[in-house]
């Protein structure tokens, strides 16, 4: 849902990428954030799930921002080449949380849209503003608490 989201809000002035835990990647995105992502009006073709070793390696393009969604998988992350600023904004798996029914499920996938792409629309705003990486890296880091 990230991408879709920086996609759409940021549009060419970020190249977005969204990748996830090897040997945890599902085959297709999940059928609950692409409904969330459409309610939402955000384009959804293109999207398909990705593990991080093809960005973590040292012939990989750079990255200037790598933002964790989810604090389990944090500590897993590799080392990425030229070590981008880096920030963990906690949205924990909702595969996770036993006992969801499908419309509990639903309305948590449509909240965590809102709550992403509110601090996407700061992150577009402030790359738009801000005039050092350490600036934004303080500011990224802070939207964690939002």
């Amino acid at each position: 849902m990230a991408e879709a989201c920086l996609r759409q809000l940021g549009g060419a002035m970020f190249q977005v990428y969204s990748c996830g835990v090897p040997d945890y990647i599902a085959d297709k995105p999940d059928s609950t954030a692409l409904a969330a992502l459409a309610t939402g009006g955000f384009k959804t073709d293109g999207l398909t799930p990705k593990d991080w070793s093809e960005f973590s390696r040292q012939m990989s393009k750079p990255m200037d921002i790598v933002i964790a969604l989810d604090a389990d998988t944090k500590s897993l992350h590799p080392s990425w080449p030229d070590q981008p600023e880096t920030a963990l904004w906690d949205y924990p798996s909702l595969d996770k949380r036993k006992g969801l029914s499908t419309s509990d499920r639903d309305i948590r996938m449509i909240q965590i849209l809102h709550s992403l792409r509110r601090r996407m629309e700061l992150l577009v705003s402030l790359r738009q503003k801000v005039r050092s990486h350490t600036e934004l890296r303080h500011d990224i880091r802070d939207m964690a608490h939002l």
